[in-house]
């Protein structure tokens, strides 16, 4: 008998599998239904085997079929090992809305904790979600290292598993690169997220969305891992676990640190008491876009995301000079900054790296580059009309700061009482350690600096390597985790510098600083390399949802100018920038809608009238100013020829919207975008012009506009609908009725939801002041009434004026009163 080949060994054992599958799908679907809940996308049923099943609308196959795991005292305890499944259904309301719960005691199973999963859909949103609780019922304390709130097989999107494509999140700056990838090129065959994870089936055009809604204690991880079936690409398993940082760590600050500082979460859970998975976010549907935009809307919601700042505007040092802007270069800039850019709205002077003595010593500047210490260049700053910040890393310390020579036990350890090392500044120069923030003495610490800065006249304060300083270890406080501590050290930091500074973050989880930020960091650095924008450009477009509903979106400064910084390998390219390059650079950072910062030297800028016509173009101005991300068309849908997104989105009010189309390939490229799959209406006469000035690029015919584009080069295309009239900005004012001199009143505007945006905000407060600004104070000095008119200017160039009285009585005292003196806290 002739043997059988290794082929015909393995196709066998391929249909093996296949059909040891369907028997094990078959033995899940006779499993006894325990209960259902229903919502206005979704239907989440319960089975006697511990596993549930989501179900979308227009459906029979489930999208998702899974069970819930933890991983307690070492080993795996999951659902479908307890005997007992018991069901409770309720009712819930949250700020989100209203709905019902379905609660799974999985229990009985002796010696053990027991698993609670809650899952929660509500009648008026699309979307559910499910938390994981281990309730300790036994006599003994457990530990608790991570919670599976999903652990499937697979995924049925109605398509082929080898047309799916995932993006995965990740941490702020992408280590490594976030990239939007198909299934079969996964590094080392698994799709690892952090916070969330889109699978879309580019066949069918369904999506499961799966995405954290808390991030109280636990990093929520997601794992596709990939499989080759009969030479197709196909999904192995897929999971979504609250666990510490440590596994994403391993792989970046501590990959040279040894294995007793890497340390591994474990939470203790007494008898009686419970510890919680993250919330997490379960959409499926097929509007990827939708998707997105609903979660972002339920984390402004959720988490009282501070997004209300105006759009921060301006300049910084870090890609002009690295680590070597001085006091001379800063004060120059500064004057260049405010004699040719301020009048446009450039008004922040952003100090990065390099200005302080060490890491963690951020009061403390170098002698030999500012000789006079930060605060005179923080006043210079402001002697010129500019906002001033700097760049910190809060909870980082190096060998040479004073922290680390005098207080080695502010910072954190592992369980032996060992420092945890994690890197250094640069190559092996001065290593970084963790500022342990559950330390009353780290705390005092942070606090005074951050309270010295603020004092120093810092306004802006960018706050890096949060990534880097989130490692779990042996806390003062115990059993913190490394999330709770950047919490805790946020706070102390936003207490420290009040309301009014912006806090920028860079580094970290998304998630875990909305609610203390004003703005954070969405893509890894760019620079004077158009490989940079290229790579940072999928971070851009996949997090455009969070612009404004996390926080004002941070996607680095852009470089325009000629200038090369030949010393240093962050993203230097061999040679300078093209005119083309240059304009990729800066339209990148205009459709993410967020911080508008310039990054080279302002004269050598200034040399070139070309590269300056870009920072003072009008139209990519006004696309930061209106705050708005563009959404990108083919998120998901991108072609192989591009390799990632390329077509942006941007709705600036009814008349008017801005599309821009990247070429991001070494070849030319042609693009056509149908006017009706963008939401724009197909037989509307459009205006159509490319703000960058090169008319020959684009037509509108048969209902698309059609581009041809230069290899790393981009279009940015204005269409005015000229059948809708211009409209000017519907907007309500706060005004103060009546008010006593000398008292310091709040006027605030705002534009209607669905209103044309407004570029500017004009108080004329009637005794000779005027200030611009959304939310501004004013004082008047003596009684009277007095007309306030405040102005506005919309997008489409009309205007509105409101003219609103107000009464101020009484005088200001002029006497003196030593029992009404108060000193400073």
């Amino acid at each position: 008998m002739r043997k059988p080949s290794l082929a015909a060994l393995l196709a066998s054992l391929v249909l093996l599998a296949a059909i040891a599958g369907q028997a094990h799908g078959a033995r899940r679907n006779t499993a006894r239904q325990l209960g259902s809940t229903v919502g206005k996308n979704l239907t989440i049923t319960v089975y006697s085997d511990g596993s549930y099943t989501v179900l979308r609308s227009g459906s029979t196959a489930p999208v998702l079929r899974s069970t819930v795991e933890a991983d307690v005292d070492g080993h795996s305890l999951r659902s479908a090992d307890y005997p007992q499944h018991t069901v409770a259904q309720s009712p819930f309301t949250d700020a989100l809305g209203a709905g019902t719960a379905l609660t799974v005691t999985h229990t009985g199973l002796a010696g053990h904790p027991d698993l609670v999963s809650t899952f929660r859909l509500y009648s008026d949103r699309p979307w559910g979600d499910v938390e994981v609780r281990v309730t300790n019922t036994t006599e003994q304390p457990v530990t608790v290292s991570a919670i599976r709130a999903i652990n499937a097989p697979t995924i049925d999107l109605g398509g082929p598993s080898s047309a799916d494509r995932i993006l995965s999140d990740s941490y702020s700056e992408d280590r490594p690169q976030l990239a939007i990838l198909d299934l079969g090129a996964a590094p080392n065959g698994v799709h690892r997220g952090v916070g969330s994870q889109l699978i879309f089936n580019k066949q069918s055009g369904q999506s499961l969305f799966v995405a954290a809604l808390t991030s109280d204690e636990f990093l929520t991880v997601f794992h596709l891992k990939e499989q080759s079936v009969a030479g197709s690409a196909d999904i192995a398993s897929f999971e979504a676990v609250a666990e510490g940082t440590t596994e994403i760590m391993r792989g970046e600050s501590l990959r040279e640190s040894p294995a007793a500082e890497q340390v591994e979460l474990a939470l203790p859970v007494a008898p009686g008491e419970s510890l919680s998975s993250e919330r997490l976010m379960i959409a499926a549907g097929s509007d990827y876009h939708a998707q997105l935009e609903r979660y972002g809307d339920a984390i402004r919601v959720l988490h009282h995301a501070r997004v209300t700042t105006p759009t921060p505007i301006g300049w910084w040092s870090w890609t002009a000079y690295y680590f070597g802007l001085s006091q001379a270069t800063a004060s120059t800039n500064i004057e260049w900054l405010a004699q040719n850019l301020k009048s446009l709205g450039y008004v922040y002077f952003h100090i990065d790296e390099g200005y302080q003595f060490a890491r963690g010593e951020y009061t403390t500047a170098d002698a030999n580059l500012f000789p006079l210490g930060l605060k005179h260049t923080a006043a210079q700053a402001r002697q010129n009309g500019l906002t001033f910040g700097v760049w910190t890393a809060p909870f980082e310390v190096s060998e040479r700061a004073s922290v680390y020579r005098d207080h080695k036990d502010w910072l954190l350890h592992n369980a032996a009482g060992q420092l945890i090392h994690i890197g250094y500044v640069t190559d092996k120069n001065d290593p970084l350690y963790v500022l342990d923030v559950t330390n009353p003495g780290a705390q005092a610490y942070l606090s005074q600096t951050y309270k010295t800065l603020r004092a120093w006249g810092v306004r802006f304060i960018k706050m890096d390597f949060m990534d880097d300083s989130a490692i779990e270890g042996a806390y003062y406080r115990p059993h913190t985790t490394a999330l709770e501590a950047q919490r805790i050290g946020l706070g102390i930091i936003r207490d420290a510098v009040g309301e009014d500074v912006v806090l920028d973050k860079d580094g970290s989880p998304m998630l875990n600083p909305v609610g203390i930020v004003d703005a954070g960091r969405i893509s890894q650095d760019t620079g004077h390399d158009f490989g940079a924008s290229r790579d940072a450009a999928s971070g851009i477009a996949a997090r455009y949802y969070m612009n404004r509903n996390y926080f004002i979106a941070d996607p680095d400064a852009f470089t325009v100018s000629s200038q090369r910084v030949d010393d240093q390998s962050w993203h230097n390219g061999p040679k300078p920038l093209t005119l083309d390059e240059a304009s990729v650079s800066i339209a990148l950072t205009a459709v993410s809608g967020g911080m508008f910062e310039e990054g080279d030297d302002l004269p050598t800028l200034g040399e070139s009238p070309d590269r300056l016509a870009l920072v003072k173009n009008q139209d990519l101005v006004n696309m930061a100013r209106i705050g708005k991300a563009s959404v990108p068309l083919d998120l998901m849908t991108y072609s192989a020829d591009d390799g990632q997104p390329s077509e942006f989105l941007l709705q600036e009010s009814p008349r008017q919207t801005i599309l821009t189309v990247f070429n991001w390939s070494d070849k030319p490229r042609a693009h056509s975008v149908s006017l009706a799959a963008a939401g724009l209406h197909a037989n509307a006469g459009y205006q159509l012009t490319d703000v960058l000035g090169n008319q020959s690029c684009c037509a509108i015919s048969a209902g698309s506009i059609d581009l041809k584009l230069a290899p790393h080069s981009v279009a940015v295309l204005k269409l005015v609908d000229d059948s809708i009239p211009a409209s000017a900005p519907q907007i309500s004012a706060n005004v103060p009725q009546s008010g006593i001199a000398g008292q310091a009143l709040a006027f605030s505007a705002l534009a209607a939801p669905a209103s044309t945006p407004v570029l500017n905000f004009h108080w004329d407060f009637g005794d000779g002041v005027a200030l611009d600004g959304a939310a501004v104070q004013h004082a008047y000095t003596h009684a009277g009434q007095y007309s306030v008119k405040l102005s506005v200017t919309g997008i489409d160039g009309a205007g509105d004026l409101k003219t609103l009285p107000i009464q101020i009585s009484g005088e200001v005292n002029t006497r003196f009163i030593p029992e009404q003196k108060r000193r400073p806290e």
